[in-house]
């Protein structure tokens, strides 16, 4: 069970940042930070982890960045909440 579950997924912003992905198509970077009160340096710096492991796209060529789920994704934040939901029920 644990093997499944990867481990960009147990940062606490990260989680929050696919939560927040998950329910839009896209998000600017001002709206993720504005959601997570994350600070400007902390939220980047996560996003671009994400965005090293393949979870997410950003486009920092337009006037207010934005950042986008890819499709895998999805399938590991799903792992994660299940085993979450498993651990609360245990």
């Amino acid at each position: 069970m644990f093997k499944d579950l990867d481990p960009i997924l147990h940062s606490q912003l990260r989680l929050a940042i696919i939560s927040l992905l998950i329910s839009v198509k896209e998000a600017e970077f001002t709206f993720l930070k504005e959601k997570t009160n994350a600070t400007a340096g902390n939220l980047s710096v996560q996003i671009q982890k994400l965005k090293e492991a393949g979870y997410i796209e950003v486009d920092l060529y337009s006037e207010d960045p934005y950042t986008q789920l890819h499709p895998p994704s999805r399938e590991s934040y799903r792992k994660k909440l299940e085993f979450e939901e498993t651990r609360v029920k245990n």
